[in-house]
C-alpha cells in the first residue's frame, strides 16, 4: 500500500506535468496580436493568388464564326446582336468592303465584308449568312458572318501572338490566335477605326 506522501507527491508531478503540457501548447498554436495578423495576411495572400488563378477576368468568351474557310472568333462583349443577314441596300460611292446598309430594330447600320476587307476568297451570299453587329459607346455597325459556331471561354493568356500567315491588314486588326488556330479579331479596334465609320449620308 502506498504512504500517503508518495501519492501527493505524485500527483503534484502530474499537474506539473500537465501545466507544462498545456503551456506548450499555448506557445505552438497562439501567437500575440502581430504574429496573429501576419499569420492571417499570409492565409489571405495565399488565398488571394489561387483565386487569381481562376477568377473569370482570366478568361476571354469569344463568338466564333467563319469567314469563307477560315475560322474567326471575336470577344462577346463587343457584339450587340446576332441575326440572319437582313435585307441591305448598297451604298454608291462607299468603299468595296462596305456592303450596304440595314435596319436593325430601327437603326441603320452598316455592314461590312470581312471578306473583301481582308482579301479572302468570296462566295455568293445566301440566306443563311449572318449578321454580327458591333457597338460600343460611339460606333456601331455590322459585320457579314458566313456560319456562326458558338460561343467559347479560353484562359486570356492562351492566346497566341500571331502566325506567319497572318500579314497585313489582318495583322492590324488581330487580338490572338486559339491553338486551334481560330484568328481573334480585336474588336476594340475595329470599333475605334474611324476608316471604319460608314453613314447612311456618306
Amino acid at each position: 500500500m502506498s504512504e500517503p506522501g508518495n501519492v501527493e507527491e505524485r500527483w503534484t508531478q502530474l499537474r506539473e506535468r500537465l501545466a507544462e503540457f498545456e503551456q506548450r501548447i499555448d506557445q505552438e498554436f497562439s501567437a500575440d496580436p502581430g504574429e496573429h495578423q501576419e499569420r492571417l495576411s499570409q492565409r489571405t495572400r495565399e488565398w488571394a493568388r489561387s483565386v487569381e488563378e481562376t477568377r473569370p477576368d482570366s478568361l476571354i468568351e469569344l463568338l466564333s464564326f467563319t469567314l469563307g474557310e477560315e475560322l474567326y472568333a471575336i470577344e462577346t462583349g463587343h457584339v450587340g446582336a446576332v441575326l440572319p443577314l437582313p435585307h441591305f441596300t448598297p451604298l454608291p460611292g462607299t468603299p468595296p468592303f462596305v456592303l450596304g446598309i440595314v435596319n436593325v430594330r430601327g437603326h441603320i447600320v452598316s455592314v461590312l465584308d470581312l471578306r473583301v476587307f481582308f482579301e479572302l476568297p468570296i462566295e455568293g451570299l445566301s440566306d443563311k449568312n449572318y449578321l454580327l453587329v458591333l457597338r460600343n459607346q460611339d460606333m456601331e455597325f455590322g459585320l457579314l458572318a458566313d456560319r456562326i459556331r458558338g460561343i467559347e471561354q479560353i484562359p486570356r493568356d492562351s492566346l497566341q501572338a500571331g502566325l506567319a500567315n497572318l500579314t497585313g491588314i489582318r495583322a492590324n486588326y488581330l487580338l490572338g490566335v486559339t491553338a486551334e488556330q481560330t484568328t481573334v479579331l480585336d474588336g476594340a479596334r475595329l470599333l475605334g477605326d474611324p476608316n471604319l465609320r460608314i453613314h447612311a449620308d456618306d
